[in-house]
């Protein structure tokens, strides 16, 4: 068992080296896509015929081009066992299914091993980038070296290597978050079926999803399963692990990092309506915007002081701040109507959406601003923007925390994997800032991801999960094992000049294809 297990991470490891430069040119080509669209007008072409282009092409929402391409890369690049078995869902999710059905294992004793990455992007920027790059286009995952403004991207990115190994890097809008996780699960996808016959599929069921609107909307591709897909379905639909592709590395940690858990995520918006009038005689009026003002320095200021937050050990604390207002004002010399805003509400483990909610309901601010008459809303705003499949998700903006403990078998394995099949092919052999490391190194995430759209309420009646599948209980909520993996460095994500080391790119494509199985041996 030793030696077939050697020989298969042997075989992984230099499947992934040998098919680097296809994942690099899918990767290319999926940065690219919106190019083919930005710039032309939307509506029907000049001609008649077509549908014209997208000025948002590429970010959440419209990812129709991209996940289209993403679905014939899939398919030249030999990633499926048969072609009816990839499509989309009614979300608007790509995903496949990889399955050897001559590995000698019952259906019902196989491990079910999802691995989830997103499509969209945050906004390019694209004259931004030209700019201040050196010409260097934000669709353009190709790299004219000797044009670059290097010491600007040196200081805007958080990391990137030594001069002399700049060939390893892919520039371009989305290369870190997360279009290389996107490119990994394709191409180890070939390798799993490529090396079926040694075992590479053995005991498992992979089904691989990529999500559109994680940006705007983080988790709700897996909500949609979570919530409509899961509850009625048999265990081999159940996952019982999630590895999420997102970017993984950090610029003290070094690259491909295993993190076992993220902060959740929840915008709270306020509403501060009050009596408009001429701003000469403020007396008739009552000023929602001054009001509205004290109830943010209050909120700061508890912030500040800690008050009202939760504190996790792995996790870290939870924190607040506003991040978004809007005036409603008939002139500068008007007093206003109403006052909105939102604070970004990070929640570490043991906090709950309501006990933030009324946390900043029973702020000293909004009872005085309630005491004089004016109108205060507090409520978590629902995400009504269609996917690019016309499905409204209808969700509260509102994300819970996840956090899967170490010693669950599947971060085990995790480990297990990296080390048979990233480890010895490490060259740097001292650490240095974002670089690879030779040993896994276990952390959480300090943003959001989709992670937040698996777990799934306790009391669930038509989700049955067999016990076997070992899903994690906090509070009110239970998921799967999730824990992620992939290339990119997060000081990098949604900055100009964002960009990702191909180096990293070949070993999350092995560690995605060594997974599944070493998974399924424990």
């Amino acid at each position: 068992m030793n030696d077939a297990r050697g020989g298969l991470d042997a075989a992984i490891a230099s499947a992934a080296a040998r098919d680097l430069p296809l994942a690099a040119a899918i990767l290319r080509e999926a940065i690219r896509i919106p190019a083919d669209h930005v710039d032309r007008p939307a509506g029907p072409s000049a001609d008649g015929t077509g549908t014209g282009g997208d000025p948002l092409c590429g970010t959440s929402n419209h990812e129709g081009p991209r996940l289209r391409y993403l679905r014939r890369a899939l398919l030249e690049a030999g990633g499926l066992l048969h072609e009816d078995d990839v499509g989309f869902d009614a979300f608007g999710n790509l995903y496949w299914v990889l399955e050897d059905p001559d590995d000698g294992v019952p259906r019902r004793d196989k491990r079910v091993v999802y691995l989830d990455g997103h499509a969209d992007t945050v906004h390019p920027l694209r004259e931004r980038w030209r700019e201040c790059t050196g010409g260097l286009d934000a669709f353009d995952g190709l790299v004219d070296q000797p044009r670059l403004d290097r010491a600007f991207l040196r200081r805007e990115l958080g990391w990137l290597p030594p001069d002399d190994e700049w060939e390893h890097l892919v520039f371009g809008r989305g290369a870190a978050d997360q279009l290389g996780g996107v490119a990994a699960q394709i191409v180890a996808s070939r390798i799993l079926v490529e090396l079926r016959a040694e075992g590479a599929l053995r005991g498992v069921v992979v089904r691989s999803y990529v999500t559109p609107a994680e940006e705007d909307n983080e988790g709700g591709g897996p909500f949609y399963l979570t919530r409509r897909v899961f509850p009625g379905a048999p265990p081999a639909m159940l996952p019982d692990v999630v590895v999420l592709t997102e970017m993984s590395g950090d610029t003290t940690d070094g690259a491909l990092v295993i993190r076992c858990g993220q902060r959740g995520r929840m915008t709270i918006e306020v509403r501060v309506t009050g009596r408009s009038c001429h701003g000469s005689i403020p007396r008739e009026g009552l000023n929602p915007l001054e009001h509205g003002a004290a109830i943010l320095a209050e909120a700061a200021a508890r912030h500040e002081r800690g008050e009202g937050f939760g504190h996790d050990e792995r996790l870290g604390p939870g924190s607040r701040t506003a991040t978004w207002a809007r005036v409603e004002t008939a002139s500068d010399c008007t007093v206003p109507e109403s006052f909105t805003f939102r604070f970004d509400r990070r929640l570490t483990a043991g906090e709950s959406p309501d006990e933030a909610l009324r946390a900043v309901a029973g702020l000293d601010s909004v009872a005085r601003a309630i005491a004089a008459g004016l109108t205060v809303e507090i409520a978590v705003p629902r995400y009504e923007e269609t996917t690019w499949r016309g499905y409204t998700p209808g969700n509260p903006r509102g994300y819970g925390a996840w956090l899967t403990p170490e010693d669950h078998p599947a971060i085990a394995a995790a480990q297990a994997a990296y080390r048979a099949v990233v480890s010895p092919h490490v060259e740097e052999p001292h650490e240095r800032g974002g670089s690879l490391r030779r040993e896994p190194r276990l952390g959480t995430w300090r943003f959001s991801t989709d992670g937040v759209g698996w777990p799934a309420p306790v009391d669930e009646p038509a989700l049955v999960v067999p016990a076997s599948k070992r899903w994690v209980t906090a509070g009110p909520m239970r998921h799967p094992a999730i824990f992620g993996l992939g290339p990119g460095i997060m000081q990098n994500a949604h900055k100009v000049g964002e960009a990702v080391d191909l180096r990293e790119l070949r070993h999350a494509i092995a560690f995605l294809a060594r997974y599944p199985s070493r998974f399924a041996a424990t």
